[in-house]
């Protein structure tokens, strides 16, 4: 094996390693981990030790493994160096605390729905994503306003088929789908009601670059027996709140 073969495939792991650790979202023993990869105990082994010398990654007394501390530092540089964040989560802390209910902001990731930030609302009953796992783009509102800015043979051949089967089995038909997409980008808003959870609706509207193509949105996740009234009502709020995140991004220096 080549020296490059051996760094892309070591590369190729660690990327493998830290997917999987986000994905699981608690310690994994070295031994499961490797069974779960598919890959040699002793090559795992060499990459965690590394990553842990790093403290990218942590070893507890049972050789579990887990992100280390530096994580955080690199999210904080990440952070500081992408306004689209920082202001999003800024709107997101302000528009929670202002409406009572639970917001968002979410973005795609591996042709995937994540929430990137979430901030939990006054109710009792609250609803919402954890952030950083991936979702099918089809369960969510929010996927149906990120895809806005892709022609119809774009989005088909983002999503896979097994992404428009829902969790209770039914399945989105993608040319309505699509449909969809067209009529959120139309007004810049959508709700939908019990895509990922039958009791839950989800209201969203997009954030744009400085090019007009929708690169978050800011969301609430409510009750689906949350009255119409209060619906349109949120709707404009989050209308406003994403308005107001885009027009800013326009003057952060590019």
């Amino acid at each position: 094996m080549s020296n490059e073969t051996q760094r892309s495939t070591g590369i190729g792991r660690t990327i493998d390693i830290l997917e999987y650790l986000n994905r699981k979202r608690s310690p994994v023993g070295i031994g499961d981990l490797a069974r779960a990869l598919n890959a040699p105990r002793s090559s795992i082994y060499s990459i965690v030790g590394r990553l842990a010398e790093a403290e990218i990654l942590q070893l507890d007394q049972e050789n579990n493994v887990f992100f280390g501390r530096a994580v955080y530092l690199y999210g904080d540089a990440y952070l500081a160096s992408q306004p689209l964040v920082r202001l999003g989560r800024d709107e997101v802390i302000r528009l929670s605390r202002e409406t009572g209910e639970t917001t968002q902001l979410c973005m795609l990731v591996s042709a995937k729905y994540t929430v990137a930030f979430m901030h939990p609302g006054a109710s009792l009953f609250r609803i919402s994503s954890e952030v950083g796992v991936l979702v099918p783009i089809p369960w969510t509102a929010s996927g149906r306003l990120l895809m806005g800015g892709m022609s119809d043979d774009e989005i088909r051949d983002l999503i896979p088929p097994e992404d428009y089967v829902l969790p209770n089995g039914a399945v989105i038909d993608p040319t309505q789908f699509i449909r969809e997409v067209r009529k959120a980008s139309a007004g810049n808003v959508m709700e939908t009601t019990g895509l990922s959870d039958p009791y839950t609706t989800c209201l969203a509207s997009a954030v744009f670059d400085h090019m007009r193509i929708p690169v978050a949105t800011i969301c609430f996740m409510v009750p689906a027996n949350t009255p119409d009234r209060r619906k349109q009502e949120l709707l404009q709020h989050l209308g406003q709140s994403a308005d107001k995140v885009s027009q800013s991004l326009l003057g952060v220096p590019r």
